[in-house]
């Protein structure tokens, strides 16, 4: 990318309207598949490091309107166990095939879904009328370590791929919280793994002058999709909301597995 691309702006421009319209409002779940698409016209190295910038900038702009509405202990534990999964993602970012890991998160995901559907559960997790939440009830040792295991994959996964949605969102899905929380939560903890990714991604040498200058021209797109997904999440009912929560899930671990095997 010798110098800014008008075909590959013109390209970008839908993809990061819909990641920032997902993570404004309905989590990360499917913000993945905006890194997926560059693809198609960029090496895939420059593909998510365009994205982790315009990234960062949703994740700020989103920050306000939710702040102080997430589950903390549920978001400092996620962020802690993220971590190591980041460090991980860089160690091994040049001599591992990180398809086996898609595969097998987009595994997951999709047994996910599915089990929540066999178990008929789902409308009771989306209605949440009702329902006391103990999002800040005292540590278990099954939500510690269901934490943990969402968090270490989620920071792996973000680092290769921006697709640590999924095991964030499935962790989420399974606690009682409202429609809020959920997304209050998954912004703050995408906040900080996207910050922690900057210097890796600095010393592989993703970042270049002409993609950061591409990333400026995409600001305003990125900033213009956090205000229609700040808006769609406050008009869509609790219902709507983790249907929709639970369709990007699906299409996210379907798309994992679809790139792993492709």
């Amino acid at each position: 990318m010798a110098e800014i691309d008008w075909y590959l702006l013109a390209v970008a421009a839908p993809a990061v309207l819909f990641a920032a319209i997902s993570k404004a409002g309905f989590g990360s779940g499917a913000a993945f598949a905006s890194a997926a698409f560059l693809a198609i016209v960029l090496e895939p190295g420059t593909a998510i490091a365009l994205m982790l910038p315009l990234l960062m900038l949703i994740d700020a702009a989103t920050l306000g309107p939710y702040w102080r509405k997430w589950s903390g202990r549920d978001a400092a534990l996620l962020i802690l166990t993220a971590l190591p999964g980041v460090a991980l993602g860089a160690w091994l970012y040049t001599i591992v095939d990180a398809d086996v890991f898609r595969f097998l998160i987009g595994t997951i995901a999709l047994g996910f879904v599915a089990w929540r559907l066999l178990q008929g559960r789902i409308q009771a997790r989306q209605s949440g009328a009702g329902r006391k939440s103990d999002a800040d009830a005292p540590m278990t040792a099954g939500r510690m370590a269901g934490a943990t295991v969402a968090g270490a994959t989620a920071g792996f996964t973000s680092f290769v791929s921006h697709a640590g949605g999924p095991p964030v969102a499935m962790y989420l899905l399974s606690r009682p919280i409202d429609k809020t929380r959920f997304q209050a939560t998954t912004v703050l903890v995408f906040w900080a793994i996207n910050i922690s990714k900057v210097v890796p991604y600095a010393m592989l040498g993703l970042f270049t002058a002409p993609l950061l200058w591409a990333d400026l021209m995409l600001a305003p797109v990125a900033l213009f999709g956090v205000w229609l997904g700040v808006r769609a999440h406050r008009a869509v009912s609790e219902r709507w909301f983790f249907a929709l929560a639970y369709l990007f899930l699906s299409l996210t671990g379907a798309k994992l597995v679809w790139d792993a095997l492709t």
